[in-house]
């Protein structure tokens, strides 16, 4: 991971390259990747998907910084904040590109938006890994991975067609550790079980 941060993580561009140098003027041939411009998708660009897989490695290891660092850099609103970024980005950014361009003169400029597959990865990556939400059959665990700096989040949460749980979640145990309470009665298991009930739950979390 610290090799990541030493060379694939561009931050005066904002973005994650898959690999670098780009594979330009060599002599062996790597396969298909070659055939892309250097610094475009795989070749030494910001490969999207392969950006939130990383992310959500940090996540496992509950790197919160840096987690969070990683995510606002490849989020696209923060590649739009100024004139000067929107000349660089190039795209819309109100969705995910697949690709950032690595290499000048077109670093920074995004490539290949309203592709589903870097948005389902992204949508997993900050539902699953960031706010820990995650369902095993009637089992719901949290478990985020949230900056220190927040004070909560709030989730609410649907089963079936007309029972929800009302997620208060407060970021209070610094050791990682999560309590649950469900319509005021703690639970000493690190999850609740799930019912179809046609009722409105409370829930609170402290983690």
């Amino acid at each position: 991971m610290a090799s990541l941060n030493k060379y694939l993580v561009d931050r005066k561009n904002g973005l994650i390259k898959l690999l670098t140098p780009a594979f330009d003027k060599s002599n062996l041939y790597p396969g298909y990747i070659k055939g892309y411009v250097p610094g475009v998708r795989e070749n030494g660009g910001q490969y999207t998907h392969a950006a939130v897989w990383a992310m959500m490695a940090f996540a496992a290891m509950k790197d919160r910084k840096t987690v969070w660092e990683l995510f606002s850099m490849t989020n696209p609103v923060n590649h739009a904040l100024n004139n000067t970024e929107v000349q660089k980005y190039k795209v819309e950014p109100y969705v995910m590109a697949a690709d950032v361009y690595g290499v000048a003169p077109h670093q920074g400029r995004g490539g290949w938006t309203w592709y589903t597959g870097s948005a389902g990865w992204t949508y997993q990556l900050a539902l699953e890994s960031i706010l820990g939400l995650k369902r095993e059959a009637d089992k719901l665990f949290i478990r985020p991975c949230i900056p220190d700096e927040w004070e909560g989040f709030e989730i609410n949460y649907r089963v079936g067609e007309n029972t929800f749980y009302h997620f208060t979640v407060e970021n209070k145990q610094k050791d990682g550790s999560v309590k649950f309470s469900v319509d005021g009665r703690e639970l000493n298991d690190d999850f609740i079980t799930l019912a179809d009930d046609g009722v409105t739950h409370q829930v609170h979390v402290e983690v």
